[in-house]
């Protein structure tokens, strides 16, 4: 199948710089208002990726039974969470959407006989700002997000990423939004220690990125599968960005809360 453009929407040249995929591991909300080694890379990576033309992300907190495409032209900021401290629910991402390109994909992909449909009111959930304000904290990127759809199993993501790489060369950079381990049930905030559930899957998962072999879409017949995830919603967009790139880099790895792993991946 041949890939997306946006090259007259976006007013890209063939001397655009090429941008990489990305899988972020956005941990839990707070890391909004967190200064640590995994948000100083989310920083440092914005500061020295050449700057996007557009964002294109797919997050683990937007499931839909169809696969969705956000044209609202100014998302606004959903604190979809509870508990967390008064100062992370004043935060704002005042990021612009794109309808022309939202709608511009969503007509390709109808050409391609792949099914998706455009919406214009969905806000920004949590797995979208929390990252994205570390690494353009002015929100001077305009952001299309597509949705996570029920049902599609880790080639078909693979697949959709595909789509989509070709956009890397037009000034588009491509995010998933997730977490590597995401068992909320073990979680110990601030605790120092590391599960070694945790370790040993995140580990092993990180082996089967880089070879980029089909073995990848089986993840969940590793013994420590279902522990680390009870349900795959925030492992499967790592697929999707994936698909979208080539040789995998590990920019930052880390552990959060005992259990969470703090990783984040770029696809060249």
């Amino acid at each position: 199948m041949k890939g997306l453009t946006l090259t007259d929407v976006l007013g890209a040249s063939i001397d655009e710089p090429t941008l990489p995929s990305l899988f972020i591991s956005h941990g839990a909300p707070t890391i909004a208002i967190e200064d640590t080694p995994f948000t100083q890379a989310l920083h440092q990576l914005g500061a020295t990726l050449p700057k996007p033309r557009l964002i294109i992300i797919m997050s683990a907190h937007w499931e839909s039974g169809e696969w969705l495409i956000n044209a609202n032209p100014a998302p606004s900021t959903w604190h979809d969470f509870g508990g967390f401290p008064k100062a992370l629910f004043e935060i704002q991402y005042p990021a612009a959407g794109h309808p022309a390109a939202a709608q511009s994909i969503a007509k390709q992909l109808a050409q391609m006989q792949v099914a998706v449909k455009v919406v214009d009111n969905q806000p920004f959930d949590h797995g979208v700002w929390t990252p994205l304000l570390h690494m353009y904290p002015n929100a001077d990127v305009p952001i299309v997000q597509v949705s996570l759809p029920h049902g599609f199993s880790p080639s078909q993501l693979y697949q959709l990423g595909q789509l989509f790489a070709p956009l890397r060369q037009q000034g588009v950079l491509i995010v998933a939004s997730g977490s590597i381990t995401h068992n909320l049930y073990n979680v110990r905030f601030n605790s120092q220690q590391i599960e070694p559930q945790a370790k040993t899957f995140k580990y092993w998962i990180i082996d089967q990125l880089k070879a980029n072999d089909k073995t990848m879409f089986d993840w969940q017949t590793h013994s420590l599968a279902r522990h680390n995830h009870p349900t795959p919603e925030h492992l499967l967009p790592v697929f999707f960005a994936r698909g979208a790139g080539d040789v995998m880099s590990v920019v930052h790895e880390s552990f959060a809360h005992y259990n969470l792993g703090m990783d984040i991946y770029r696809f060249d």
